[in-house]
């Protein structure tokens, strides 16, 4: 099956990204210069907002992979399936992406299965080629190609980790939660709830964000907060939507449920 020419890819309107740094620069000349690029960096603080918002800015289609741990090589690369009574060779999204140039993001890369992320390493070096065994396809990544992986160092181990081998392949942008100011605009950009109220959920936000390590994996990101701020622009009771938006998705464990609640009762 022969893939289309990614148009039905490409983002027709600019998404909203505010830069935190120089991000977008170092994203253009990578690019440009055809190297991969390694996004790191917390749940919820931009990093596939940034890919979409690339993927417009470059005008090339966007092919996006969450990994998970039972994603295979075939799943990244593709298979031989039966249709219509005959084998047909079906493009995964990985192979699609290089077909046709698009920018192709792996987010959460060290969730894949170890031997998934080999597949990359002859797209992610100066070789920008795609072996493709089942076919003996040797696929030649074209100049608009480029790969894009991401991961969350918080939630590193010695059996989710991403190995210098691949590491070293990568230019790496490194992200983290927006100062207060830019998350307070970002807030209001998103939901279109008032400045103060903004203010108090990014100081609710750096409440939590200081649990981290003391019972709680994450503080609420930014998304969470666009989230509390759409259900309180939309007349929900401020202690209802800070604990369905925030408090309930950072933990299940009552008594730190049950503190992060009060933060949020403290401001509001």
């Amino acid at each position: 099956m022969k893939p289309d020419s990614g148009a039905s890819l490409l983002i027709q309107a600019e998404p909203f990204y505010a830069a935190q740094a120089a991000e977008v620069d170092l994203f253009e000349a990578a690019w440009h210069n055809r190297i991969p690029l390694l996004l790191k960096g917390p749940t919820g603080c931009g990093k596939t907002r940034f890919m979409e918002h690339m993927a417009w800015r470059l005008k090339r289609p966007l092919v996006t992979v969450s990994c998970h741990d039972d994603l295979t090589a075939s799943d990244l690369v593709g298979r031989y399936l039966i249709i219509g009574g005959e084998t047909e060779w079906i493009d995964g999204p990985l192979t699609h992406a290089v077909r046709i140039g698009a920018l192709c993001y792996l987010d959460e890369i060290v969730e894949a299965r170890k031997d998934t992320t080999v597949v990359i390493h002859p797209l992610a070096d100066d070789r920008r080629v795609l072996p493709i065994e089942k076919t003996g396809e040797l696929l030649k990544a074209p100049a608009e190609f480029c790969l894009a992986i991401s991961y969350n160092p918080g939630y590193q181990s010695v059996l989710k980790d991403l190995k210098q081998s691949t590491r070293q392949r990568f230019v790496a942008i490194d992200f983290d939660y927006p100062e207060p100011a830019l998350e307070e605009h970002i807030v209001v950009r998103e939901s279109g709830i008032d400045q103060h109220t903004a203010a108090l959920l990014v100081r609710y936000a750096g409440m939590t964000r200081n649990l981290k390590g003391n019972g709680l994996e994450e503080g609420a990101s930014t998304r969470l907060l666009v989230h509390a701020a759409k259900l309180l622009q939309s007349g929900v009771a401020p202690h209802a939507a800070l604990r369905g938006a925030i408090a309930e998705p950072l933990t299940d464990e009552p008594e730190m449920r049950a503190a992060v609640n009060e933060l949020g009762a403290s401001l509001f």
